[in-house]
Order: C-alpha cells, then structure tokens, then sequence
C-alpha cells in the first residue's frame, strides 16, 4: 500500500508530466506560428507591429501608408543604407566588425551606449519583437535576422523597413514622412529630402524633420556625401535600383 508521501510525488509527478506535455505542445504551435507569419510576410506586409501599436495607446499616434518597392525612390532606399547600413548588400544580417568597435566603446564610455544594428536586425525587432534590451529578446532578434535574411532576401528586407520604420513621432514608412514632410509621394523624392527623413533615424523623436532640427540638417548633409561614395557600388545598385551617376 502506498504511502501518503509516494502518492504525492506520484501526483507532482504527473503533475509535471502534463506541463512538459502541454509546453511541447504550445512551443509546437508557436513555432509553426512564427515560421508562417515569416513565410507570409515575404509577400504580405504586417498589419500592425508592437512598436505602432504602442505608439498608438501611447498617445504618440500612429498614421503609415505601406507602398510597395517600386514606388518607393531609390534615393530612399540608398539613403537608409547610407544612414544606418552602409554594408547592407554584402552583409548575412550582422555587421560583426561594426559588433565589435560598439562593444569596445561601449566598454570604454559607461555613460553613453552605442550600437550597431543593422537594417535586417530593425526589421526583424520593428516587426516581430518589441523595443528594448536584455538577452532574451536580443536572443529573439539574432533568430529572426537569420531568418529574413534566409527567406526574405535583401530587396524585400529594406522594402519592409521602409514601410514599418518610425520616422518621426507616430510617423512609420516612408511613404507618409513623404506625405507629411514634403506633400509628395515616396517615389518622388529627391536625394537631398531622402537624405533629411534618413537623418532622423537615430531617433525620429527626439531628431525632428519638421520643423528642422539643426542635427538632422547637420547630419543630412553626410548622409548626402555617403550616398555619393554608395552609388557606383554594384551590389548597392542591385538593392536600391538607383542607376550610377
């Protein structure tokens, strides 16, 4: 006859039998999940990400206009490279040499931080994660970086962050900060705007197109003298479109 203790590990074990089974389960699902919204959204653009989202209940807004990738300019595309990317073409999702001068600064220079992310790590935190830190959602990121770059390709990797990338306060894609800054659609714009709205990136919030701030006229003009140096490479050309001078 069992005792009351061996039938209570009995219990906890069944117990803990029915989690594990139940966690396989829903770990499954979740993958399957994730693996299918990966797959859809190399065609279809994400309804809402969690960063519009929390804009939105933030009381910051939230106004986007997705357009596709030909009608969007290649000075825009160029520009966001030469802003944020530079090696975007040639890169697998990572910058390692850019990963490793952030983490030496980083551990120089305990006041300031300095990252190093690049345009396929944005995409995949703006659509599939949320805004912050720590090991978990940085662990998150390095999985679905991999991914898009795997599935996505890099024409479709810079058409989505054009499209879900906040350019100013409650302001995502490049298509409304087109609209909103200069009353024209994306496809129109001019090397020198692409280069105003690429400025604002660090921090579209803080870093204001309209009215201008002094950073990002500053910084707009390097972003200009980047996308000089860019447009003769091949591989950029290839991604953006834009033809050489």
């Amino acid at each position: 006859m069992a005792t009351a203790s061996e039938n209570s590990k009995t219990k906890t074990k069944m117990v803990l039998q029915k989690i594990w089974k139940w966690s396989k389960k829903i770990f499954l699902w979740l993958f399957i999940f994730q693996l299918f919204c990966i797959i859809l959204f190399k065609w279809v653009n994400p309804p809402i990400t969690i960063t519009q989202l929390s804009s939105w209940i933030g009381g910051h807004g939230l106004q986007r206009d997705y357009v596709g990738r030909n009608q969007i300019s290649p000075n825009a595309k160029l520009a966001v490279i030469a802003a944020e990317d530079q090696t975007f073409p040639d890169h697998s999702g990572f910058d390692w040499q850019s990963i490793k001068k952030a983490m030496k600064y980083n551990e120089e220079h305990d006041n300031k931080r300095r990252g190093a992310s690049t345009i396929s790590q944005q995409v995949a935190k703006n659509v599939f994660l949320w805004q912050g830190g720590g090991f978990f959602r940085k662990g998150l990121e390095v999985y679905f970086t991999f991914m898009i770059e795997l599935i996505w390709g890099k024409k479709r990797i810079l058409e989505v962050y054009l499209n879900v990338i906040e350019m100013g306060e409650g302001i995502f894609g490049i298509e409304m900060a087109s609209q909103k800054y200069f009353n024209k659609p994306s496809k129109n714009l001019t090397q020198a705007e692409a280069a105003l709205i690429a400025a604002c990136l660090p921090n579209p919030k803080r870093y204001t197109v309209k009215p201008l701030s002094s950073y990002v006229a500053q910084r707009a003009q390097w972003v200009q003298r980047q996308m000089n140096n860019l447009r003769s490479d091949p591989d950029v050309q290839k991604v953006t479109g834009i033809q050489s001078p």
